[in-house]
């Protein structure tokens, strides 16, 4: 039902750095937050989030989790790094944070790719909460006679037809 035109495709953004980790400071860090890219560049044109790639910028092929120190690099946030929650060692000798930057596929920030008010996003989330727990194979194919006959006759039918017969 929903197709999405090649306008509203996600598209990477190029790599995002907008936090620098202070050193000297226990409660600082690396906060490459979605909230702090749009207060430092507030033409960014990301409607939603789709996928995310997180990298240090001192070491760009390593992978994050091959850095030894704790970070979240997620779709719906970006990339937090607390300077508290890094232990000595690793590859670097401090326990602080590495400068890391995301670059982010988003679907653009355009009328035309923007879903409807509300009606998406209830539809949406009561579906994919039932569908993705409840949707084996056997559940599937089992119930579903009973429940419609279940469904059909309890309410409205079932009482009336011992009267009708009767």
């Amino acid at each position: 039902v929903l197709l999405s035109p090649p306008a509203c495709e996600c598209i990477w953004s190029d790599w995002i750095d907008v936090s620098y980790p202070n050193s000297s400071d226990k409660n600082s860090g690396d906060y490459e937050t979605f909230e702090n890219i749009w207060k430092n560049n507030s033409s960014w044109e990301c409607a939603k989030a789709e996928n995310i790639s997180c990298r240090s910028q001192k070491f760009p092929n390593t992978p994050i989790a091959d850095l030894g120190q704790k970070v979240v690099c997620d779709v719906n946030v970006g990339l937090i790094c607390n300077n508290k929650d890094q232990q000595i060692g690793g590859i670097i000798p401090m326990p602080v944070c590495l400068n890391y930057e995301i670059s982010v596929c988003c679907t653009p920030n355009k009328p035309e790719c923007l879903p409807p008010p509300s009606t998406t996003s209830t539809t949406v989330s009561t579906p994919s909460s039932t569908t993705s727990s409840v949707s084996p194979p056997i559940s599937t194919t089992t119930p579903t006679p009973t429940t419609g006959e279940t469904t059909r006759e309890t309410p409205s039918s079932a009482t009336p037809t011992p009267t009708t017969t009767t």
